[in-house]
């Protein structure tokens, strides 16, 4: 009865939302229109997370995890990382931070968990502070690393090689959700590849998306040690997915699940081959079951679990991709009743020093094509 009382009073806040004027409506009163994340001689901003409870951002910063509230002052930041720290989200069951981190050269890949309550001072070390666990991610670095040729070696971090299956060039997105085509499913942790970009293979047209029941992966918890990788994860993933979308470069940058739409975003780097139309944006419809069928393009035959491209945007006649004109492969975070931060990546320079910054803005769904969102404030 609870249940059917919580779902009645979220449709009936969501139509007096759509009923509402824009501004009124969809701006939150206790969340700013910006929250800025500072400037860093680190990377360009990858990723947000947000605890809207207790108040606090988190942006990616390429090798800098950066805490501040919702005003942007700054909490603490963790540093440290030789590895590439990409999305991140925020896990609302256990109250801390998940993101993705890449050690391509150690042949490694894993999910960086932050225990984000311990984030309290600047400049605390990912490796000797505790602040930072690890569970690394298996079915990607076989991914990584296979032969594809079978020239008997592979060929390492480069993108123009037939070498690693899929394209795999590690992990970037990240986000909790659903299990795919159940709108209401077992909350699970979904992972997506990174993809180089290559226009010269048939068989890197898919963004994949791995699944993760994550209940019991405390076990595989482990300390970050860059001198020493563990191999300390699950054996299988729970599920392994395909969105045909077309070669983008470095797969799918930021990974959303969004409840307002029922479907998962991908904010993209733009693909680079001229037989597909290349949308920056795309969306998976999360209400849709996966169904089973032949991977094109494939070096050997092979089946995998298809996912459906959401309706609306902008659809491509000759390839049949779906999506939309937007930016959102810096940072996305959904906020729920149609709203978003949506991460703008910038760069200033403070005493002669180039510094990056980042930038979370308010935005609003509105699913006109060909783009589906609106700036508040």
């Amino acid at each position: 009865m609870r249940k059917v009382l919580t779902l009645t009073l979220a449709a009936t806040s969501a139509l007096s939302l759509l009923a509402a004027t824009p501004a009124a409506a969809e701006r939150p009163r206790d969340l700013p229109s910006e929250v800025y994340g500072g400037a860093w001689t680190a990377g360009h901003v990858q990723g947000m997370a947000i605890d809207q409870r207790k108040g606090f951002m988190y942006f990616s910063f390429t090798n800098l995890l950066v805490k501040t509230d919702l005003q942007g002052k700054l909490i603490g930041s963790v540093t440290g990382f030789t590895g590439h720290l990409g999305d991140l989200d925020f896990n609302t069951q256990d109250g801390r931070v998940y993101g993705s981190l890449e050690y391509k050269e150690q042949e490694s890949f894993y999910i960086a968990i932050f225990d984000v309550d311990r984030i309290t001072a600047p400049d605390m070390d990912a490796q000797t502070t505790d602040v930072v666990k690890t569970v690394y991610l298996k079915e990607v670095v076989d991914d990584y690393v296979a032969d594809m040729n079978g020239d008997g070696k592979f060929d390492g971090n480069v993108g123009n090689t037939p070498d690693h299956r899929y394209g795999c060039s590690g992990i970037d997105g990240v986000s909790f959700g659903p299990e795919f085509g159940k709108k209401h499913g077992k909350q699970k942790l979904t992972v997506a590849y990174g993809i180089y970009a290559n226009t010269t293979r048939p068989d890197n047209d898919y963004q994949v998306l791995l699944q993760y029941d994550i209940q019991q992966w405390k076990k595989y918890e482990r300390p970050l040690t860059e001198s020493d990788p563990h191999k300390s994860g699950p054996e299988r993933v729970d599920g392994k997915y395909f969105a045909y979308t077309g070669n983008t470069t470095y797969g799918v940058q930021n990974l959303q699940y969004d409840e307002h739409t029922g479907n998962w975003m991908m904010g993209v780097y733009k693909g680079t081959k001229p037989q597909f139309p290349n949308y920056p944006f795309f969306m998976v419809d999360g209400g849709a079951r996966p169904r089973t069928g032949e991977l094109a393009g494939q070096p050997q035959a092979e089946r995998g679990k298809l996912l459906t491209l959401a309706p609306g945007g902008l659809q491509d006649a000759a390839t049949g991709v779906r999506g939309w004109q937007f930016n959102g492969e810096y940072g996305l975070i959904s906020l729920g009743g149609g709203r978003y931060y949506v991460a703008k990546a910038g760069k200033v320079t403070e005493d002669g020093v180039s510094k990056h910054t980042g930038t979370a803005q308010l935005y609003r769904w509105t699913g006109q094509s060909p783009t589906p969102f609106e700036r508040l404030g």
